[in-house]
């Protein structure tokens, strides 16, 4: 069965902290003559007629009205983005059908990933949708293994099957140094989208056993039966976590004018 995704209403959602451990104000930070949270925003509405920025913090309000943006104060208890997602689309009062995450830290989103997870909702049992990469093949097994680096493997359809910081799958009777080129290896990008529906109640659940092991909250959504269909970008976005990735993208700013 289908959907019609040209007649669903789907709102963009930038959940965007002050706080950060490792760089504080990160949101505010500017790349080029902009903060961070502008790039994203603009991105956005290149692409989507609803986007809000959902902060914790009014400073980032202030600078996003500024803009002439859109934002939203919501609770500084969030355990996840996805939490502060499902407040601000409260508050939103917007009638969404489908609701995307667009990372606040990752300021050259495009309108492929954003395109991609919309076109996920064709299928009408597609829960939630999530951007996947292919590592290169010139990538070492290190890359490849690295936990702060998320695997995901994937069924014919593109439902994700599991996501491990672990490597994923297994390669029996193989070296790990050919690793890289004796399988097509997934990255998971991040970024999500969810039905309404789906937002609203997987809100409400408890952390998982798996998601507990691995610390990651798209386990308790497989755990609990929700269908995460993926879909394969051709670019990697780029997330801003560290002062050195700040510098890169500023250095990647400049390279593309």
């Amino acid at each position: 069965m289908k959907r019609n995704t040209d007649q669903m209403t789907v709102i963009g959602i930038i959940p965007a902290r002050y706080g950060s451990t490792r760089l504080p104000g990160k949101p505010l930070l500017k790349i080029g003559d902009k903060p961070i949270v502008q790039h994203v925003y603009e991105k956005a509405s290149a692409v989507l007629k609803h986007v809000i920025v959902a902060t914790d913090d009014e400073r980032i309000v202030e600078v996003v009205e500024g803009f002439g943006g859109r934002a939203v104060l919501t609770s500084i208890d969030h355990r996840s983005g996805t939490d502060r997602c499902e407040e601000a689309l409260r508050k939103s009062g917007v009638d969404a059908d489908v609701v995307i995450n667009i990372q606040g830290d990752e300021p050259f989103v495009s309108a492929e990933h954003i395109n991609g997870l919309i076109s996920c909702f064709e299928q009408a049992d597609t829960d939630i949708a999530t951007t996947v990469v292919s590592f290169h093949p010139s990538s070492t097994y290190e890359e490849i293994a690295n936990p702060n680096v998320v695997k995901v493997v994937i069924a014919h359809d593109a439902r994700a099957l599991y996501f491990s910081r672990s490597v994923i799958p297994h390669l029996r009777g193989v070296a790990t140094e050919e690793y890289p080129t004796r399988h097509s290896f997934l990255k998971h990008q991040g970024m999500y989208a969810y039905t309404a529906k789906a937002l609203r109640e997987i809100s409400q659940l408890p952390q998982g056993e798996l998601e507990l092991c691995e610390s990651l909250e798209q386990l308790r959504w497989l755990q609990e039966g929700y269908c995460i269909r993926t879909v394969m970008t051709k670019t990697n976005s780029i997330g801003i976590d560290t002062a050195e990735d700040l510098e890169l993208a500023r250095k990647h700013m400049e390279s593309i004018g």
